[in-house]
């Protein structure tokens, strides 16, 4: 809770659209429920892979977010899968957001080209704005 007051104390949360939160997925039950609790998030979207112990962390998120979305008017607006090249990934990505009776909002696919931007110290937008991943981005964003 510290953190985020500290935020909103020194502004970063004026003028914004968005506002993301990286939690770890074995620690559902810690800080990731205070933004939901406090009235800080409205619409939840989750970032996962098609591996098993992800697809278990996205499930108990979405669970955490069940939990308080009639005290905190939150909701699940959906899964993001960050493809990680595993066996019928884009299938259990599906499966999952259909349980949660959700949708898969975007499936990401790798390329490596994420990884040359970093080591540049840039996004893959700035590296290579023409490529096939940047375009997977601003679609995410649209």
């Amino acid at each position: 809770i510290t953190s985020i007051n500290f935020l909103e104390e020194n502004g970063a949360y004026d003028d914004v659209d968005y506002v993301s939160y990286d939690v770890l997925g074995d620690v559902v039950c810690g800080g990731f429920a205070m933004p939901i609790r406090e009235n800080k998030a409205q619409e939840i979207y989750i970032v996962m892979s098609g591996e098993m112990m992800a697809l278990y962390a996205a499930n108990n998120i979405a669970k955490g977010i069940l939990k308080y979305a009639h005290s905190g008017g939150v909701r699940l607006g959906g899964l993001i899968c960050n493809e990680r090249q595993t066996d019928r990934e884009l299938d259990l990505a599906e499966a999952l957001a259909a349980k949660l009776n959700s949708r898969l909002i975007h499936f990401v696919p790798r390329d490596n080209i994420v990884q040359h931007a970093e080591l540049r110290k840039m996004t893959v937008i700035q590296y290579a704005p023409e490529s096939q991943q940047a375009a997977e981005y601003r679609a995410l964003a649209d």
